[in-house]
């Protein structure tokens, strides 16, 4: 299934999460991280990339790959502030909780908090 794109993010604007993975870049010139935000455009979920470089530079060298759940509660600001002071410490379990969402241990369900 192919997501719609987005051209453009506004800071103030709802996302319903932000990932960061590493994919082949276009043209096949090597393996690039990048950073997603899925927003809603004209009904539909749609994603906005950043390029953030080589994944095999120095500058990504055992930093972790995110993904910060929103579900429409935070900002795009917000997301990528968070991302940019998580990418280098903590765990999952520390993402979701900054997020609001709280580990449950009853029938190892994650429920909102």
């Amino acid at each position: 299934m192919l997501t719609p794109i987005a051209q453009t993010v506004l800071g103030h604007e709802k996302a319903m999460g932000l990932y960061e993975t590493e994919e082949q870049s276009p043209g096949s010139k090597g393996f690039h991280r990048y950073q997603i935000i899925h927003v809603e455009r004209d009904g539909k979920l749609a994603e906005f990339r950043t390029d953030m470089g080589l994944s095999n530079s120095k500058k990504w060298k055992g930093v972790k790959l995110l993904r910060i759940p929103s579900f429409w509660e935070h900002t795009v600001d917000y997301l990528v502030n968070l991302a940019d002071e998580l990418r280098n410490e903590g765990d999952e379990a520390d993402v979701l909780e900054l997020v609001g969402i709280h580990p449950s241990s009853e029938n190892g369900k994650v429920i909102g908090g």
